[in-house]
């Protein structure tokens, strides 16, 4: 079970006035360890405490590699490189692909786990001038995840994610994602994420929802802002 995964570099930010709104998406690396607490890393702040940060999103991690494909689709007038996305954590080698709903990590004291995928927001379109990349990345799973805090400790970008734990009936990220966002009235992918004992309460709400009432809830307002 034990795989250690190095990360690249960890990032934090303060909230600030950058891209026509307020926003803590500009984050910059950190070389020295730190404290991660329930809420993240220390001096690392969020801007929408409603609909970001909070327990079940305490950190984000995004995939190093996805940075290659962006450049080749929209191309290079500007650097494609982390933390572009507003990451935590940059990593080469964990893909959503690789990485399952549930999975327990050891980072130095500290232990974190994967509660969802990151639901793209308008915000990604107002940082990168394009005015469709958050329904591109819902639509092509290259999202990255976000982890919620089961022990707080010190942590830095020198000590490795340790996989110590991993659900039995656990989905991928990719899987998850394509399940809610792809297809988010097939009955049969919601049954199985409500067997999801680790998805974080917002998605679960949303699943239980869907069960519910056949309806899909609005994403016009977090994919563009309207």
């Amino acid at each position: 079970m034990s795989k250690q995964n190095y990360l690249t570099n960890i990032y934090r930010g303060k909230v600030a006035t950058f891209y026509g709104m307020e926003t803590g998406i500009d984050k910059y690396p950190v070389d020295k360890s730190l404290y991660l607490s329930f809420d993240g890393l220390e001096g690392d702040q969020c801007a929408d405490q409603v609909n970001h940060g909070g327990i079940d999103r305490a950190l984000h991690q995004y995939p190093q590699e996805h940075y290659a494909f962006w450049q080749k689709k929209y191309g290079n007038h500007v650097d494609w490189v982390a933390p572009g996305m507003g990451e935590n954590l940059s990593s080469l080698g964990m893909t959503e692909d690789t990485v399952f709903l549930g999975d327990r990590y050891q980072w130095n004291e500290a232990i974190i786990e994967v509660s969802q995928p990151r639901s793209p927001c308008f915000k990604l379109n107002k940082r990168w001038n394009i005015d469709n990349l958050s329904s591109e990345m819902q639509g092509n799973s290259r999202c990255g995840w976000l982890y919620r805090v089961i022990k707080p400790g010190m942590v830095s970008v020198l000590e490795p994610l340790e996989l110590i734990e991993r659900m039995p009936n656990a989905m991928t990220i990719r899987e998850l994602s394509e399940a809610f966002f792809n297809e988010p009235l097939n009955k049969t992918n919601l049954l199985k994420l409500r067997q999801q004992s680790a998805l974080s309460d917002s998605w679960m709400d949303k699943v239980v929802h869907r069960l519910e009432a056949n309806q899909v809830e609005s994403w016009s307002f977090r994919l563009f802002g309207e």
